[in-house]
Order: structure tokens, then sequence, then C-alpha cells
């Protein structure tokens, strides 16, 4: 994969290398609401635990059984189907005794109470972890604890993790291309430039389409490839990249542009990595406890409040709502956009329709309440790492560091 994550906080310390995610129950996330229904209202609330289901799959499944559309059902989180997921998500005028009546071997519900308002995305503290790493001996112990004893007083790197650049590792070179409106460049990446993550369907489809034969890649891409077959079909009528990039659903496109923002903060991360729990004169840091940004004054007197985990530095998500960095941060900022063309050191505030806000992140996350046993059981031995994150981060960040291998990183949204 050819996605921009980093290197490690903790180089100088060994992996135990395994796997996470050998089985659902290998896995488990409970979320920790920001609320709780207070018994009051038209909404009810209700606790899903699933296993093997994605949120999305979720609640396509409750809401066919309750013939409401799935907009109808709210929750704070997407949660990932290889894993055993808790969360709340809620849903208006409905009785607790009809939501019962659901029986789904993959999925438990559990009725709570009313509230006045939709649960919303975003609605949540936090997650709390249960991660097994298998394959690995009971005496890889004490490597693994002197990486988490690391994280938990330094914070966790909070990169993106590799999801957000997709399967083939290009949503963030797509991105750039629209941002730089290089649309030759988006559809030959959207549609053509095989590589070996493809399947050998698509993987021939990009080949016919590299060779000139557009007919021939429109009968080779698989009917699932829907929005690749409206991008190509647009193209075939009208011979114009504008017009295949017309073709596509606004949210995909703004997953492309998404994704380059992102690869821009993981490489502002890597070059702050060492510094990613200190702060700077000119940084814009982040409290903790709510959100809030502001910039650094004094950086010696702001100092004992990042030792405590109070704030932390923070990193560009760019766009027109991303205020820069001033000082030493704001050098590494401005020097990662110049690298990929973005020499005046802002990204446009529109593409096309879409408009780039952008946000500021803070560079690390704490591990609360973090925990680490081995263990074994009839699947083998495991090291069994628990802890809680906040709501936006990629939990499997700290696995990452841990095992010092390649690993798929879930967020904690």
């Amino acid at each position: 994969m050819d996605a921009v994550i980093g290197p490690y906080l903790t180089n100088d310390l060994p992996g135990v290398g395994g796997s996470i995610k050998d089985r659902p129950e290998d896995f488990r996330v409970e979320e920790l609401p920001l609320y709780e229904p207070d018994g009051e209202g038209t909404h009810l609330y209700f606790r899903v635990t699933k296993r093997g289901l994605s949120t999305p799959e979720a609640v396509r499944l409750i809401a066919r059984y309750l013939g409401v559309r799935p907009g109808d059902i709210g929750y704070a989180g997407n949660k990932d189907a290889r894993a055993v997921t808790t969360q709340m998500m809620s849903v208006e005028h409905v009785t607790p005794e009809k939501l019962t009546g659901l029986e789904d071997d993959r999925m438990h519900i559990e009725p709570l109470r009313a509230h006045s308002n939709k649960l919303r995305p975003g609605h949540l503290a936090g997650n709390r972890f249960t991660i097994r790493i298998r394959g690995v001996e009971a005496s890889a112990e004490p490597d693994a604890r002197k990486v988490l004893d690391v994280l938990a007083a330094r914070g966790v790197p909070n990169y993106f993790g590799p999801q957000r650049f997709g399967a083939r590792g290009d949503t963030g070179k797509l991105g750039e291309a629209l941002i730089h409106n290089d649309l030759e460049k988006f559809i030959s990446l959207l549609l053509g430039s095989a590589s070996d993550h493809d399947g050998p369907d698509v993987r021939l489809a990009r080949e016919a389409f590299d060779a000139g034969d557009y007919e021939q890649a429109m009968r080779r891409w698989p009917r699932s490839f829907h929005e690749e077959r409206r991008a190509l079909s647009a193209f075939i009528r009208r011979a114009k990249p504008a017009a295949a990039v017309g073709a596509l659903d606004k949210r995909r496109k703004r997953l492309f542009i998404s994704a380059f923002q992102s690869e821009i903060f993981n490489a502002v991360l890597a070059r702050r990595l060492d510094s990613l729990d200190r702060v700077f004169d000119g940084d814009l840091a982040m409290k903790h406890d709510n959100g809030a940004v502001f910039r650094v004054e004094d950086a010696a007197a702001e100092q004992p409040r990042a030792d405590r985990f109070e704030i932390s530095p923070t990193g560009p998500v760019p766009g027109s709502r991303c205020e820069p960095a001033q000082g030493p941060g704001g050098e590494i900022e401005r020097a990662v956009l110049a690298e990929r063309g973005i020499a005046d050191g802002e990204l446009p505030k529109k593409v096309g329709s879409l408009r780039l806000s952008g946000t500021r992140r803070a560079l690390r996350f704490a591990l609360v309440e973090p925990g680490l046993s081995a263990g074994a059981d009839e699947y083998g031995g495991y090291l069994e790492v628990r802890f809680t994150a906040e709501s936006g981060c990629y939990a499997t960040c700290a696995l990452r560091e841990m095992m010092k291998t390649d690993t798929r990183v879930t967020t904690a949204d």
C-alpha cells in the first residue's frame, strides 16, 4: 500500500509482530456516549451489540425491519464489521416492544430510554477498546509494555490510518489531482493505472483504459463499481475528463479531497514526531477537554499543561477554516504544503461545488486507562491490550507501535 502514514514514535523499541482481527471477538469496541437519554421526548435510544456487521449494514437492517429510511436511524460513530462492537442508536416514534422483535444472530438490541433529539455523528465521548494480538508469545509482553508506557506518557501519534487512502492507497493522489484541476491525471488514476491491489477483472478494466480501448474497459468493469462505470460512460460519450469528473457522486469527490488533506496532516505529524508532546511559540494548541484551539504565545508557560496532557500541538487538515501555525511549526507546515504544490500555503476555498473548510487536528491522543496482559485460549496465545481513546482517533495506531507491522488502522469515531 502506497498510503502515507509515517514513522513510529517508538522506533527505538522492538515490535512484537503478530496480527489483529483474526476473529471478530479479538477486536471489541464499546462506544462511550456523550450523554444518556433522559426519558423525555419522541426519540427512542437503544444499544446495539453486533458481530461481523458494520454500522451502515446494521442501520440498513434495522431500518428495513422498522419500515423506515436508514437516514431515520441516528448514531454517533461508524464501527467496523470485523469486530464485536457496542454503540447507541436512536429512532423516532418507535416503541421498545417493536425494537425487541428484531431477530438477527449477528446483532442484539437493548432498548434504553426516550430523548428529545436524534443521536447525531460525533455525539460520543470516546471508545473503549479490548484488542487481542495473535501469533505472539507471552514472552513478548515486556517489549509490548515498554511501548505502551511510552505511549501512555507521551501520547499516540494521531495519524490518519491506511483505510483513509483506499485499498489502492491512491485516494489522496486523486484528491491532489482535483485540487490542482489536473483532470486528465485524475481520470487516469480513477479508471486506469492498474496495480497489484486490483482484482483480476478490475485490473483488466484498467489495462484496457490505459490502452485506449474504452469500450473494452466498460465491459470489464464489474457492475458493483457504479461510480467508475458512470464516469467511464460519461468519458466515452463526451471524450472529456471534465465530463467524467462531473458524473461522479459529490460524496466520492469529497472523500478524495479529504484523503489529500489527511496526507498533508500525516506528513506534518511525521516531521514533528519527536516533538509531538511539545509546544512551540506560534503553535496552535488544542485543549483536550473541549477541543478549543488557541495560539501559543509563551511556550515555556504552556509546556506544563502539555506535560499533563491538558493540551497538545496541532497540525493542519488544510482548508479555508484552518488557521496556519507560526514559528517552527508553521515553517514545517509551509514546507509540506509547498512540496505538494500549494506554494502560498493555502488550498483553494472551493473545488467545483465542494467547499474545503479544513480544521486543526491534535498531533497526538491520550491512552486512557491503558492495560496489557498475556493469555491463551483455544485459538492460541495472545497479548490483550485495553485502553480508551477519544473519538476521531485511529485506535490501532497504538497497536501499530507495538507490533511494528503494517496493520489496518481502525478509527475510534
